[in-house]
């Protein structure tokens, strides 16, 4: 099977936006900064922080619930720092050594392999736009246009979903790299097993739930399906143009709770741009989305498309009759 499916159809188009953005302008916001990149991690860490002290203040159980969706963003979060590491937006000369501890460091938190995330996500980009060889539309996305269905993202089942879908699409990789990816699991796996027994032996139970088991199985996959709302489940199928979901400018505070992965369509365009350079991508390619007419989203109107109109995932929503 050739390989490139978004590349073959949307070649043309990405050169237009260019020509929107301007070369010179382009190169600039594709420019890679490792002091920018450590602010980041910096202030990614500081929210882990910030969380697990709210969640564990025994004396204001009024913070836990505060705490508990801060620890879940933290551990979302690591995979949006993991995605620049991947795409090579940390450093000015590609570093493996540097850009494998901060991948694994980056996944640990929501206990992913690094390297299934990288190749599950690499070819998600490869194959943007052709419903089975797009791994993530294949294997993740809901199969059935049905409200409970896509309920269970929300919920702990998201675990067991993500898992056995990368388990689906991984069956087709070499032998030494399913094993790489079943070391970097079982480590993980060891590390939070660790951590369990150290909260809930070494303190108790109850503070262990709040700092750790709470925030992964509640608060986590609140917030990945959230940003996985606003990817690629309203487009176009017949405009390549359109094959990703354009959400509407964000607040400055919103597009640094999420670290600019809200941003989405402007990163399939242009994935050589660093995350905090996304809003003035986005600010340069306006006009470009306008002139095709692309629609632009908020959060409040996906869900309410997503789970009142129960629309169907990968589809016109703008077209698209009511289901159920």
């Amino acid at each position: 099977m050739e390989r490139g499916h978004w590349q073959r159809a949307a070649a043309a188009i990405v050169r237009e936006a260019a020509q929107v953005v301007g070369r010179e302008r382009l190169r600039e916001l594709q420019r890679n900064s490792g002091p920018r990149h450590l602010t980041m991690a910096g202030g990614w860490l500081a929210v882990g922080a910030v969380g697990a002290g709210a969640a564990a203040q025994a004396a204001a159980p009024w913070l836990w619930p505060v705490g508990i969706a801060l620890v879940g963003l933290f551990a979302f979060n690591g995979t949006v720092l993991l995605h620049e590491v991947l795409h090579g937006l940390v450093f000015r000369t590609r570093r493996p050594v540097w850009e494998g501890a901060l991948a694994f460091l980056y996944a640990l938190p929501c206990g992913i392999s690094p390297t299934q995330f990288t190749r599950w996500h690499l070819d998600h980009h490869a194959e943007l736009g052709d419903e089975e060889a797009d791994p993530k539309r294949r294997h993740l996305s809901p199969r059935r246009v049905s409200r409970l269905v896509k309920l269970l993202y929300w919920t702990p089942a998201l675990f067991p979903i993500y898992f056995r879908a990368a388990a689906r699409a991984a069956a087709a990789y070499p032998a030494a790299l399913r094993s790489r990816i079943r070391r970097e699991r079982g480590v993980a796996l060891l590390v939070h097993l660790a951590l369990a027994l150290a909260l809930a032996l070494g303190t108790s139970p109850a503070l262990w739930a709040r700092v750790h088991l709470l925030p992964l199985l509640i608060a986590f996959p609140v917030w990945f399906a959230l940003n996985r709302l606003g990817q690629h489940y309203a487009i176009d199928p017949a405009d390549p143009a359109h094959w990703g979901t354009l959400m509407r400018p964000s607040p400055r505070w919103w597009d640094l709770l999420f670290l600019w992965s809200n941003y989405h369509l402007e990163h399939h365009y242009f994935p050589g741009v660093p995350a905090f350079r996304l809003p003035a991508l986005r600010r340069a390619l306006q006009p470009f989305f306008a002139h095709r007419g692309i629609p632009q989203h908020t959060y409040g109107e996906l869900l309410w498309d997503w789970f009142v109109r129960n629309r169907a995932p990968h589809t016109d929503w703008r077209a698209q009759a009511l289901v159920g």
